[in-house]
């Protein structure tokens, strides 16, 4: 490292916590301040902010490897998560969960199922599985933010004392980082959260154009065509995978069928019909919610997710596209040599370009927005999981009539106590993939049913989601725990067999089970008070089996309520914002790779979609009512 690079790293450092620390002083008026910005900061920010939180380290560093390996269609493999959730969210998801104007996804339960036991049931469970979606989360970056930062970095952080080592180099550098991060984000709550990630994604966006540049301007149309096929550049499938890789570098083709997608084709259908679901469950009680939920008003909800989308994925995946540039031809020639070829190589190549081919000064910005996109996720969750544990658990059944002081003090306690055991997670994780792959797969798989049903079905109630999430999260529970420890089964066993499955196929099995928790436990019980379910569907009026209560509304007398019947709508607009999403993701690639006609074409699908949508859903939210 020269000393370009470590002094443009540590004045990031010391500028993002200035930052933070700076506008920490409003987080002090109360928890809606301290965990919504007093719903005050404007849509654009907040958008930018959203941006940032999804610009992380550890995935860029999987998509680096997966578009490395599989080419153009690997942007597939991000409908796991699934990455079109805020397509949904951003055309009808995002108004719907404004005009609750509550402060958490858990407290939302009460204005859906009502505040009895039942309610409360479905309100703490919420809030559980907030919490530990947040500490999956801080695991997953725990692990990601170590492995890079001990790449690139030149020191030995090894600690030891006599003959025993007390940390490894890589958790050393985690936990210098995670620390940094916990001290603006616990101090300044939502403010300092949204203003250092503006600050971030600009150093992110500036740290993309620089390395696509650079990749651009070095290596020439000859050298990347002399590494991939036409095939590696084709976005369309067939049921199985076809030959990616030529003979010569036949060693990535064994990795691409040792992965477990050769059924490309399987794969993708199982990615939909999770995805579906999933998206219209809506976002999971974390960062893109409290985004949502701070918003000033419904309509500024849906221009800041449709903003989120718009500001994402091209600055990043010019960036990704840039580093895969130089990993194919400076290092691709040596790792198709290796016979002994692993997965866990290519997590590691976003770090490895970084420290060793790419210039001065350039690689110390890259690095700065690398870590900018690591501390902007990790603050977004730092600061979003508190929020459930003090407003949803402490303040509601503990301690309900305190001052806003005491609040925001157990507030920083709740963030250090998600942060550690997020830390000591991490110390036991597998990989990054293995914590990808539990976190989109097993543990949103738990979630998607009960809140699929939530939005869409009257008869739904309390208990019925209680026994949802709860069946769903034990299923997803004991496959991670197969998932971890699967190189201890005896080879031939069922447990053995049953723990080689790739986790994306096991989200039917826990789909299921939840459903049916969400089944016997909504028919075993009373329904929701048809006042509460009024006021509700009054208010947030989702399309779905909702016509007891609007007949209910209606008998009352007063303002007539008309049911909504706008679900085809909804679902041609999301057809038609996945479609946008996509193209934003493969222009990028294309014109990094000298695909100019492809290039062309996905940025004139751009503006055609970017036109329709313009009238089908721009012109609609501009006419909801402030």
């Amino acid at each position: 490292m020269s000393v370009i690079d470590i002094s443009i790293i540590l004045l990031y450092v010391v500028l993002t916590l200035a930052v933070g620390i700076w506008v920490s002083k409003r987080a002090s008026k109360g928890l809606k301040s301290y965990f919504l910005g007093g719903n005050g900061i404007k849509w654009y920010y907040l958008g930018l902010s959203n941006g940032s939180g999804m610009f992380d380290v550890s995935g860029t560093a999987w998509m680096v490897g997966i578009l490395f390996l599989y080419g153009v269609k690997s942007f597939m493999f991000m409908w796991l998560w699934p990455v079109w959730n805020q397509i949904f969210i951003m055309m009808f998801l995002a108004v719907w969960i404004r005009r609750s104007n509550i402060m958490t996804g858990s407290e939302w339960m009460l204005t859906r199922f009502g505040d009895d036991r039942a309610g409360r049931a479905a309100h703490s469970i919420v809030a559980i599985f907030a919490v530990v979606a947040a500490v999956g989360f801080i695991s997953y970056f725990f692990e990601g933010v170590g492995k890079f930062m001990t790449i690139i970095l030149p020191w030995d952080l090894t600690w030891q004392i006599g003959d025993s080592v007390l940390l490894f180099s890589e958790q050393s550098y985690a936990l210098i980082i995670i620390g940094l991060t916990t001290l603006y984000t616990v101090k300044g709550g939502m403010f300092s959260v949204v203003a250092t990630e503006v600050l971030q994604y600009l150093i992110m966006v500036l740290a993309g154009i620089l390395v696509a540049g650079y990749a651009f301007y070095q290596f020439s149309d000859l050298q990347i065509n002399a590494i991939i096929s036409e095939e590696w550049k084709n976005v369309f499938f067939g049921w199985e995978l076809d030959t990616h890789w030529s003979d010569q570098y036949a060693a990535f083709n064994k990795l691409i069928d040792s992965e477990g997608y050769k059924m490309f084709g399987a794969f993708i259908g199982m990615s939909l019909f999770k995805g579906f679901f999933a998206s219209i469950a809506g976002p999971t009680p974390g960062f893109d919610m409290q985004r949502i939920l701070s918003t000033r008003t419904v309509k500024e909800a849906a221009y800041m997710s449709g903003f989120t989308a718009l500001v994402l994925y091209i600055p990043r995946y010019l960036l990704i596209a840039g580093i895969v540039v130089i990993a194919l031809v400076v290092l691709g020639p040596g790792m198709a040599a290796n016979p002994g070829l692993t997965g866990a190589e290519l997590e590691v190549l976003l770090p490895k370009v970084i420290n060793f081919h790419v210039p001065v000064g350039i690689k110390g910005l890259l690095l700065a927005g690398l870590l900018a996109a690591f501390m902007s996720t990790f603050s977004a969750f730092v600061n979003a999981g508190p929020a459930y544990i003090v407003n949803d658990i402490y303040k509601k059944y503990f301690k309900p009539e305190a001052t806003d002081r005491h609040y925001i003090k157990a507030s920083h306690i709740a963030s250090i106590v998600v942060v550690s055991l997020g830390v000591f997670m991490g110390f036991f994780a597998e990989s990054i993939n293995s914590l990808t792959l539990w976190i989109t797969s097993a543990l949103y798989g738990g979630y998607v049913a009960a809140n699929f049903l939530k939005w869409v079905w009257w008869r739904f109630n309390g208990w019925g989601y209680f026994w949802g999430m709860a069946s769903g999260l034990f299923i997803a529970t004991l496959q991670f725990i197969l998932d971890q420890n699967k190189t201890n089964f005896e080879v031939g066993t069922w447990l053995y067999d049953l723990a080689q499955i790739p986790a994306i196929y096991i989200f039917p099995v826990i789909f299921g089970v939840s459903l049916l928790g969400s089944f016997l436990g909504t028919f075993l019980t009373p329904a929701t008070p048809m006042a509460t379910l009024g006021k509700f569907y009054a208010n947030v009026r989702p399309w779905g089996f909702w016509k007891p209560v609007v007949n209910a509304l209606n008998k009352e007398g007063g303002v007539t309520v008309q049911k909504n019947n706008e679900f085809w709508k909804d679902m041609a607009n999301c057809g038609v914002g996945i479609v946008w999403q996509s193209s934003m993701i493969v222009l990028p690639i294309y014109f990094m790779f000298r695909d100019y006609p492809k290039t062309c074409m996905a940025l004139g699908i751009f503006i055609v979609t970017s036109i329709i949508l313009k009238y089908t859903w721009l012109d609609k939210i501009r006419k909801i009512p402030n």
